[in-house]
């Protein structure tokens, strides 16, 4: 498994395993960022991978000083799960 990758201008995380790509895609608001999708390849899926996308784009959000809104189910329920993280929610 690779590095998790920030690319700014798309507003997403990547990360590539065993040929395949995890992706977190987020779109910025005024003092936030919406989590609007998180996807998984079922050939990599069951590692993990989604949740060390969600944990890295809301550290960047804490680096930022913004406030995360979850949009996409999987963040909706790794918020309910991971409540270090609650005084990120916007």
């Amino acid at each position: 498994m690779s590095d998790i990758v920030h690319d700014l201008v798309r507003h997403r995380f990547t990360l590539q395993a065993d040929g395949h790509e995890a992706e977190l895609v987020y779109t910025l608001e005024p003092g936030r960022i919406a989590i609007v999708h998180t996807g998984v390849p079922p050939e990599i899926g069951g590692r993990g991978i989604a949740a060390e996308l969600v944990k890295t784009a809301l550290e960047y959000a804490r680096a930022q000083g913004v406030k995360v809104v979850p949009r996409c189910s999987y963040a909706e329920a790794f918020f309910k799960r991971h409540h270090e993280y609650d005084d990120l929610l916007a």
